[in-house]
């Protein structure tokens, strides 16, 4: 809503909780001057974006923090370059991590890109946050990020917003040719260079005074009590809610003794240096609350060495907060109370005495654990059963890739044998291949992914003659983030009903010249194919398709004929299907989880399953 109210022309970008409603609520509340789409990957999207920008657009991109790996190559030399309209790119940062691989710190990759940056702490933040990125980047002609983290994405706030008619309106000039200005080379990326450093300066001057970042004080006394240690605490995004909210709670409960100053930072980079030797001077000690980096905690350090200030410093670096993982309402709590009041007082908000003998008295049942698993009728069990079927007593490699097939990882499927990033199966691959010619290789990737990084990888293998087969899951759309549409697809973000790109012709083009299509849920041919196409020389693929059960419904159930079963369990033991349970030593069907996909009746052997 931020970006709609400052006028953005295009956006663009790749699906990835926490990141993925950010474009969807755009393309649902966009008006005719707003262009939308889902971009093959996160470099394609910043590549369109900077093009709009060349041409004095206001672009928008999307991703969450392993899709700027993606991005990285054209956003590093785009920092040289500079861009004319204004460019955010809108980075969400994903601690936990919760439903990613890594925990990444975008305000890492801003003082390491010598983008500016931008951290929000609320909704309400991000909202207009957005909105001053754009002014910032037009006025110094340079991307942006803004790095909402998963609580900040996934909050919800009552927000004044604006109306459409006091929307900021870009009229984008259009390209404009000047090779000394667009076209990349060493003379102009060192010129450059200085001006970045020189602007990156100002902008830090320019963040001291910026109305986010700021210092607050608590119960200040009017004299202090010089046999006290002076604290202060300083924090960013989400973390900085959770301070704030603890420290006004121990404000109201306890004498905070010289008062407690709270410095909150909302451009991590470049680093508000004279706001903070303002919030140092004045104190003995620091307590730090940041995700994930000790971004804060560095630039802390180092203003207390550059201005020989004595102040201590205290957060990731000196262990008194954890190293990695999310900074939880709890976390904060129990170390903000342990360094303002000390060992001596209680951790813990004081309650109503009864309702605190109630809880005491009322045990709290533990959590019963369910680990993430492929959905009841997912194809995608199938595809895996196909090929552990096809490739019993063989010597084999199953390559995995980022997608929902990566549960195929659990047990009793045990079909991914690795995982790194999108499209890295392929390559995979082809290297296990190389070392042991002995194995049969297999590469599983999802179609989304096929089309955003893995045909890369697909002509590699063919330009080398490896001997791998490549395995498409198609399930027609991009369900791990939210069915998201995909080339695929035949549909744009835009509504557009346009003509499906099929894989299999990209396969034949690239030079694979064994590629065979069938339906997962046909158990004995696709064990068939998989064994005929498996067993040729060089680069083949198999494409499994069958629709996700989320976007195709069905209200065909599956049931066990109790006087056939003859309780063996091997329905439960070989594919691992949720609407399959044991209930007094039996097999039953859970009916509100079955789809009827009919994978469990091909595996029973005494056909008790219909």
């Amino acid at each position: 809503m931020g970006a709609l109210a400052a006028g953005v022309n295009v956006v663009c970008g790749y699906p990835g909780t926490p990141s993925s409603e950010v474009l969807e609520t755009v393309a649902k509340r966009r008006n005719e001057n707003t262009y939308v789409e889902w971009s093959v990957n996160e470099k394609a999207a910043l590549e369109m974006a900077a093009g709009a920008a060349y041409s004095g657009a206001r672009a928008l991109v999307t991703m969450k923090q392993v899709g700027l790996n993606v991005a990285a190559d054209p956003l590093m030399s785009l920092e040289y370059v500079g861009v004319k309209g204004g460019m955010v790119v809108l980075v969400a940062d994903d601690p936990g991590p919760i439903s990613s691989q890594t925990e990444q710190d975008t305000r890492s990759f801003a003082a390491f890109s010598k983008l500016p940056c931008f951290d929000p702490s609320s909704a309400e933040e991000a909202y207009e946050m957005i909105q001053e990125a754009f002014d910032l980047s037009e006025k110094y002609g340079t991307p942006v990020f803004l790095r909402p983290t998963t609580r900040v994405c996934h909050g919800y706030a009552s927000l004044e917003i604006k109306d459409e008619g006091e929307y900021y309106v870009n009229k984008p000039e259009g390209f404009v040719k000047d090779s000394k200005r667009w076209v990349i080379f060493p003379r102009l990326s060192f010129a450059n260079h200085g001006k970045i450093e020189e602007r990156n300066e100002k902008l830090a001057n320019l963040f001291s005074d910026y109305d986010k970042n700021y210092i607050c004080g608590f119960k200040v006394p009017v004299e202090p009590d010089p046999e006290l240690k002076r604290k202060g605490v300083a924090a960013g995004g989400i973390s900085f809610a959770y301070a704030e909210e603890e420290i006004a709670l121990i404000s109201e409960e306890e004498e905070l003794g010289n008062g407690l100053e709270l410095l909150k930072i909302s451009t991590p980079f470049p680093f508000p240096e004279a706001l903070a030797k303002e919030f140092l001077e004045n104190l003995d000690e620091v307590l730090v609350f940041e995700e994930l980096d000790p971004v804060i905690e560095k630039n802390l350090t180092y203003v207390c060495g550059k201005y020989n200030l004595s102040t201590k410093i205290y957060g990731k670096l000196s262990h008194h907060m954890p190293a990695a993982g999310e900074n939880t309402r709890d976390i904060i709590k129990e170390k903000l109370r342990e360094f303002v009041l000390g060992d001596e007082k209680d951790d813990v908000i004081k309650e109503d005495t009864k309702d605190q003998a109630v809880s005491e008295t009322i045990p709290v049942p533990d959590l019963p654990v369910r680990p993430p698993v492929l959905c009841a009728g997912c194809p995608h069990r199938a595809s895996f059963y196909a090929v552990k079927q096809a490739m019993k007593g063989k010597k084999a490699f199953f390559g995995g890739d980022i997608g929902c097939y990566t549960l195929g990882n659990a047990m009793p499927l045990d079909m991914v044998d690795t995982c790194l990033c999108m499209g890295a199966g392929v390559n995979i691959a082809q290297g296990i291949g190389r070392i042991e010619p002995d194995t049969t290789c297999f590469a599983f990737v999802g179609d989304s992914t096929f089309f955003a990084s893995a045909i890369t990888g697909v002509v590699n293998a063919v330009y080398n003659q490896a001997d791998m087969t490549l395995i498409i899951l198609d399930n027609s759309t991009t369900a791990m983030t939210g069915h998201q549409p995909h080339p695929g697809t035949g549909k744009t973000m835009m509504g557009e009903v346009v003509a499906k790109i099929d894989p299999k012709k990209i396969l034949e083009g690239i030079g694979v010249t064994a590629v065979e299509t069938v339906d997962p849920l046909d158990l004995d041919r696709s064990v068939e194919t998989v064994k005929r196409i498996s067993a040729l020389p060089g680069v083949k693929a198999i494409i499994f398709r069958s629709p996700c059960i989320a976007i195709v419904k069905s209200s065909k159930k599956c049931a066990i004929d109790p006087v056939r079963c003859i309780n063996c369990k091997k329905c439960i033991k070989e594919i691992g299907c949720p609407a399959l349970f044991i209930k007094n030593g039996r097999v039953e069907v859970d009916a509100s989880f079955c789809t009827g996909c009919g994978l469990c009746a091909k595996v029973c052997p005494v056909g008790a399953i219909n």
